[in-house]
């Protein structure tokens, strides 16, 4: 969680939980978790979430990403984004965007190695102007 501004609560976790399970009910798809093969250790999520602010830009469909810091740097975030185009593609999604804090750039890299493009950058509504994190740089993939 180095690129977000605070860690969430417990009771944070849990309404972020109810939220994913209520878009796959609604949608049929969502943020899937990952685990490593070998041992079906869970090591975080991937998967497409509909953007819950507004922006210039939505509404829209986001693929997003956050893997366990000790698994960063293997590869796994980009195979599974990968996966997950493929899926949404077969939902008949058209576009996604994905957006993360300017600093944040192995995660902007992932973005990259999808074939992304970069269209631009936001200040994320949801944040504070003096934040570090403020200044998202934002991506689109037609498919």
């Amino acid at each position: 969680m180095k690129y977000f501004p605070a860690l969430l609560t417990e009771e944070e976790t849990g309404a972020f939980y109810a939220r994913i399970q209520e878009e796959f009910c609604r949608v049929g798809w969502g943020l899937y978790a990952v685990e490593l093969k070998e041992s079906g250790q869970f090591i975080g999520y991937v998967g497409l979430h509909e953007i819950g602010f507004d922006a210039d830009f939505t509404p829209g469909i986001e693929i997003g990403w956050r893997l366990a810091a000790e698994v960063h740097n293997r590869g796994y975030a980009t195979e599974a984004a990968k996966a997950v185009l493929q899926l949404a593609k077969s939902h008949g999604i058209e576009c996604v965007l994905s957006f993360t804090a300017e600093i944040n750039k192995p995660s902007e890299r992932v973005m990259q190695k999808i074939g992304m493009e970069k269209v631009g950058t936001f200040a994320h509504p949801k944040l504070p102007t003096a934040s570090p994190l403020s200044l998202h740089v934002l991506y689109r993939l037609r498919l």
